[in-house]
């Protein structure tokens, strides 16, 4: 009597255990009557009938995926390691489980040969100034592909890109020589700028001529007033110098 009562508890408890099952808010059971797809269920308490009836649980919230680091040729044949990250969620529970065996690996699998595909279509100038195009060119492709297993891609980031270091040697000269250029750029138009002024003024002071006596005291005073010098100034009007020249001649 015992014994049989004891099995009888122990039976119950896994008929129990395999009747009731509880869902989390972000779970949905996909349930199967004796292999059939029967519907969705959840979240909170659900039934099955034992024996009869099974469940796969499906995750709905966003899962974050890094795609290893790929060895890409660019359009321009260049070599490059690139990694990146693909965030996705599930919206279809139902396609998530019959139409894919396991949408995590073939979500994985595709955003590996997408980057791929997608990076070896530009040159290695896009592909550094670019990176938000490609991102939005790899998200659309993604999401497109993995929509037939309710999947839906939110968004895909190249992480990191490694160039070969040759590379890295010829674009930091090649920076080098464009910050050199753009330094000889500013400096011409600096002295384009102050001869202008310098015309400009020296037009002024022709016709005053007293303003180059003004100008003239103004910068012996310049020169005069720092600390600790003891200049003297011998003035000559330049009358004089060109009468001594005429002389000479």
């Amino acid at each position: 009597m015992g014994l049989g009562f004891m099995v009888g508890f122990i039976i119950l408890i896994i008929l129990l255990f395999n009747t009731l099952k509880i869902l989390k808010e972000y779970e949905r059971a996909v349930v199967f009557r004796l292999g059939r797809f029967t519907g969705i269920r959840g979240p909170g308490l659900i039934i099955l009938i034992p024996g009869i009836e099974t469940m796969t649980r499906v995750d709905l919230r966003t899962v974050t995926m890094d795609i290893p680091s790929q060895d890409i040729i660019t359009r321009d044949n260049v070599t490059l390691k690139v990694n990146g990250v693909v965030y996705f969620r599930v919206n279809d529970a139902e396609k998530a489980t019959i139409a894919v065996e396991d949408y995590l690996v073939a979500t994985g699998q595709i955003s590996q040969t997408t980057l791929r595909s997608v990076i070896g279509q530009f040159e290695l100038d896009q592909i550094l100034s670019q990176r938000d195009q490609i991102n939005v060119k790899l998200q659309n492709i993604l999401d497109e592909q993995t929509e037939p297993w309710g999947v839906k891609v939110s968004s895909v980031e190249v992480k990191a890109i490694d160039l070969p270091m040759e590379m890295q040697s010829a674009m930091a000269k090649q920076a080098q020589a464009e910050r050199d250029k753009r330094a000889k750029v500013i400096s011409a138009e600096g002295e384009l700028d102050a001869s202008i002024k310098l015309a400009e003024a020296a037009a002024v002071l022709d016709k005053q001529k007293n303003a180059i006596i003004l100008r003239y005291l103004d910068t012996m005073k310049e020169i005069s007033s720092g600390e600790g010098k003891s200049t003297t100034f011998f003035p000559l009007p330049v009358n004089f110098l060109e009468n001594i020249m005429g002389d000479k001649k």
